[in-house]
């Protein structure tokens, strides 16, 4: 069977991030959730069950705290488009889905977020 699809994710991932336009947002960091999906060229499935062999989703993780922790952001999709920038780094991603969300935001509201999407 030929595979036609190689995806890795990040789901319930939650960092602190100073984010938002409001006073109240830029007086402490907030919970913000990310949601990330990429598509890895299918070429690049492992064939041997070794570490080397697959995309280092650590770097994913790491690089991510890292553009959050960097400063504040007014705007949600300002932080979910350095994320995909980061993600445009690596050649063997054909599509990246990244997704935030404020889970604090609305007393009656599960999030309020953005999503987007790229390919190459």
């Amino acid at each position: 069977m030929k595979i036609d699809r190689f995806t890795l994710f990040l789901r319930g991932f939650e960092i602190p991030t100073r984010i938002g336009i409001h006073d109240f947002e830029r007086a402490a960091p907030q919970r913000l959730a990310i949601r990330i999906e990429i598509d890895i060229d299918p070429s690049r499935l492992p064939c041997r069950d070794e570490i080397a062999e697959t995309f280092d989703y650590d770097w994913v993780h790491a690089e991510v705290i890292r553009l959050a922790g960097s400063r504040h952001f007014d705007l949600q999709e300002t932080l979910a488009q350095g994320v995909m920038q980061i993600l445009a780094q690596r050649p063997e991603i054909v599509r990246a889905v990244v997704e935030t969300a404020k889970p604090d935001v609305f007393p009656d509201v599960a999030a309020v977020g953005c999503r987007i999407e790229a390919r190459r």
